[in-house]
């Protein structure tokens, strides 16, 4: 349901909101755009959505028109005010938290509810935003639509055997089905970045996936260096152990870690699991 807010030009005027760098703001305005991402995140009335870093709220508005319940954080509290604005538009829908991120229990201010989560993320922190949430899995959400640096998604979305791929492209598909729903050039957003940014789609898989801690160790090691090869990265962590896990999951010890599917490494992360459990 569209209401008549006022202009969001009029809102960074009247609060002053010049994009802060140390803040990592870009914001996003366009709100052809932002109906656009609400849209393809699947945005109905009567979703909880948590969205991180809103800004003067040209998202936040995108989500309230669509009739979602929309739980904000952000850590500018010139934006936080800027965003009480919406509460005379949309009563009862808007709940702005001033805060960190990376710091606040999801969990406890979405009060246990499953959740959309839907963002134009700082991307100075995305990545381990993203991590986050997916080692919290479905119990928190249900779809994600977040905003990255292209490059960031290219990381995500890269299969084996590819530059791009490394243990964000791993632990992102071990942990979410993700996708790209659309990319954006520089010029969509005020101020524009030095480089275009990616929208990615993630939905959670069929079976909440175990072992992400041990994934995220033995990731951190296989890619550490990863031009050595798994029987030396990997001797650390499984000792005299290595040569079985490495048969079990069907990987040669001559083969460096680019070279090893999502699968293969779930299959070394449980085994690992298993020797530390």
């Amino acid at each position: 349901m569209m209401t008549n807010t006022p202009p969001l030009k009029e809102i960074i005027d009247e609060f002053d909101l010049g994009a802060k760098k140390s803040l990592g703001q870009h914001f996003l305005l366009d709100l052809n755009i932002t109906h656009k991402i609400a849209r393809l995140a699947g945005v109905e009335a009567g979703d909880l959505v948590l969205e991180i870093g809103p800004g003067p709220g040209g998202l936040t508005r995108a989500l309230l028109a669509a009739g979602a319940e929309v739980v904000a954080v952000e850590r500018d509290a010139r934006c936080v005010a800027a965003l009480e604005t919406l509460h005379e538009f949309y009563p009862g829908k808007l709940c702005v938290i001033e805060g960190d991120a990376l710091s606040i229990n999801e969990p406890a201010i979405l009060e246990q509810r499953t959740a959309k989560i839907i963002a134009n993320l700082p991307y100075n922190i995305s990545t381990e935003l993203l991590i986050k949430w997916l080692k919290q899995g479905n119990m928190l959400w249900s779809r994600m639509a977040l905003m990255f640096q292209k490059e960031v998604a290219d990381r995500i979305l890269a299969v084996s055997g590819t530059k791009a791929y490394g243990r964000l492209s791993i632990i992102s598909q071990a942990a979410s089905t993700p996708a790209r729903a659309f990319d954006l050039p520089p010029q969509a957003f005020t101020p524009p970045p030095k480089v275009s940014s990616s929208v990615v789609l993630f939905d959670p898989p069929a079976v909440q996936p175990k072992n992400l801690d041990a994934l995220e160790h033995i990731t951190r090691a296989a890619f550490s260096q990863r031009r050595k090869m798994l029987r030396t990265s990997l001797k650390p962590v499984f000792g005299d152990r290595l040569e079985k896990a490495l048969d079990a999951a069907g990987v040669r010890g001559t083969q460096r870690a680019e070279e090893i599917s999502v699968d293969q490494f779930k299959t070394l992360a449980a085994l690992y699991a298993d020797k530390t459990s």
